[in-house]
């Protein structure tokens, strides 16, 4: 036992006994839950190295129930073995303190206090979660926690001649399949860099890369992340690792721009699977190569959800009490399904599903619930926001403009409850705020830029080509459902009528028998709940003559059955594509015209 947690325990026996047995019981749920997820990390290399790309997909989305499952386990012994329900407040206020005692040599604290309060809020009425019971701010530090090993390895090239050092980077990966030609690959290396720094830096005594001892493994690529220390100055990178045609590793390119680095971080992607004996460490080093990506961003990216969420919510409270602007209901065409609002100072929406839904809708809350969980269990390939799911929220009622509230009690009086001077929220999801696709394409209409209209129109028909290999049809393809990125990329963000592309009938419209069935309002043909007919799309999207002869230009065979049933095909067939988080044109292929295959 943990020298603290046994003072504590020494303190007051009677209740102390049974305070320490509940911390204990914590304690080995949580160690269960990090110790699958690890294994499941842990075994993408072998995943990666056997080419198991479907492997890879059911790894994902089995990975994401394993925090879940253990806190419904964890939750069910304590009822089980302790009553819980019936358990005072001093021995939960004990508890705590004895899993603070049994967290002071804990190599993931933050993900098991974090574990402590979902377990604990699973058991106990809302009005318990504040700091006497749960862990609001974080009580164990992780600033200086150290793995052995490392989490990163050091290498220290001679500046005259760093091939052997960088070929041994990726040779200490110990990938149980053959490199193509990591010779050929490292001084594309060596080129690529040349090229991005025209004058490269006088080497300092201290110059050394640093690597990341795990690779970050995605849908079919292994992440190299790492970075060059030459004195006080640090350059990060990113090297992907493929396959390549016969099978074989190559290196697809190295990564040096910043903000293509943080763009692989990116929500709309599928998490990575990394193997972390220590997460905080990970977190600390990816922080100092992408300072400004929030820290529940990339907890989330890691997999690691929950944490990210938490992370999140102390971050909101923190903004909340540095500013003073009010929740107002989000700029757009409003939602039939979701009501959503805003913060103007924070870069964020919040979503919650509305009581009743607009006539047109045939889903109901199950079903919408189902829909978002599903985005969280697919590869978002760049192309769907991710969403933070969040219950019982409390906010400070003078926070909402008074227009915000009396709409929510319109919307969502089964989800809304006053509590104090706070409104609570019972059910929300929380996403990266984007400036809504129609709102876009009306300002660049209206002042004249064709070139931004025809960019994000491009865009926007990549994103429905790129979701459909993916097997997503988004099923609303209205401009209103999608949203541009800070980064001008184009990304879907209503989930409520997607489906899988191999649940969908695409179908042509069949000729009209006479002149009078065409002329009707109604179908002569008959439509199933399944059937989709693309050459319908156009009469909903494309109204504006720009925006048409923009999409026409680039996008014509959307309005086509055949594109849809071809994708359908490949992935029946169990073929996987490849998605790239950065530019074609940095692909070593492209750059020196060898080495990976397009």
């Amino acid at each position: 036992m943990d020298i603290s947690v046994k003072l504590v325990a020494d303190a007051d026996p009677p209740s102390g006994a049974l305070a320490l047995l509940i911390a204990q019981t914590l304690i080995e749920g949580f160690n269960k839950h990090y110790r699958l997820f690890r294994a499941s990390s842990a075994s993408a290399k072998t995943r990666f190295e056997e080419g198991d790309w479907p492997g890879v997909q059911l790894a994902v989305r089995e990975r994401i129930q394993f925090y879940d499952d253990r806190v419904a386990e964890t939750v069910q012994r304590l009822h089980h073995d302790f009553n819980a329900e019936t358990i005072d407040d001093v021995v939960w206020q004990q508890a705590k303190l004895y899993y603070i005692g049994l967290l002071t040599n804990h190599n993931q604290p933050e993900l098991a206090e974090t574990f402590f309060n979902s377990v604990f809020c699973k058991i106990l009425h809302r009005t318990y979660f504040h700091n006497d019971f749960i862990f609001v701010r974080p009580a164990i530090s992780t600033e200086y926690i150290e793995s052995d090993p490392p989490c990163y390895r050091c290498y220290y090239p001679n500046p005259t001649g760093a091939n052997a050092a960088i070929k041994q980077i990726f040779l200490d990966f110990n990938w149980q399949r053959e490199f193509a030609d990591l010779d050929r690959d490292v001084v594309f290396i060596q080129r690529a860099v040349q090229g991005e720094f025209s004058e490269l830096p006088r080497c300092e005594v201290n110059f050394q890369i640093q690597v990341l001892a795990s690779a970050f493994y995605r849908n079919k690529a292994a992440y190299v992340i790492g970075k060059v220390v030459n004195g006080s100055n640090e350059y990060p990178f990113a090297v992907p690792v493929l396959h390549d045609v016969a099978g074989k590793l190559v290196l697809d390119t190295i990564i040096l721009d910043t903000g293509w680095i943080s763009l692989l971080f990116s929500l709309s992607r599928a998490y990575f699977m990394v193997d972390m004996p220590v997460p905080a460490n990970y977190i600390h080093f990816l922080r100092t190569i992408m300072p400004f990506k929030p820290r529940a961003e990339m907890y989330s990216m890691l997999g690691l959800g929950k944490q990210g969420k938490t992370s999140f919510y102390r971050g909101l409270f923190s903004h909340l009490h540095h500013s003073a602007d009010q929740f107002i209901v989000a700029p757009g065409i409003r939602g039939l399904v979701m009501l959503v609002f805003t913060l103007p100072s924070y870069p964020y929406v919040l979503k919650v599903i509305k009581d009743v839904f607009g006539v047109t809708k045939e889903v109901d809350h199950a079903t919408v619930k189902r829909k978002y969980q599903l985005v969280k269990q697919v590869d978002r390939v760049g192309r769907m926001a991710d969403t933070l799911e969040f219950s019982h929220v409390a906010l400070p009622k003078n926070r909402f403009a008074p227009e915000l509230i009396e709409e929510l009690h319109q919307q969502i009086p089964s989800l809304l409850e006053e509590d104090g001077d706070d409104l609570i929220i019972k059910h929300l999801y929380i996403e990266r705020r984007m400036d809504p696709l129609n709102l876009y394409l009306e300002r660049a209409e209206k002042v004249g830029r064709d070139d931004l209209l025809e960019q994000v129109v491009i865009e926007y028909g990549n994103a429905i080509r790129e979701l459909a290999i993916a097997n997503i049809f988004p099923g609303d393809l209205l401009w209103k459902n999608f949203g541009v990125t800070r980064y001008g990329r184009v990304v879907f963000y209503d989930y409520d009528e997607i489906e899988y592309m191999t649940d969908c009938n695409f179908r042509r419209i069949p000729p009209a028998p006479n002149e009078e069935a065409e002329m009707s309002s109604e179908p002569w043909y008959s439509v199933g709940r399944n059937d989709i007919f693309p050459e319908e799309f156009a009469s909903f999207l494309l109204t504006s003559p720009k925006i048409r002869a923009a999409f026409m230009r680039h996008h014509a065979d959307l309005l086509d059955a055949n594109f849809w049933k071809q994708a359908q095909e490949e992935i029946r067939h169990g073929t996987i594509r490849d998605f790239f988080p950065y530019p074609e044109a940095l692909r070593f292929c492209s750059l020196f015209g060898e080495g990976c295959q397009k």
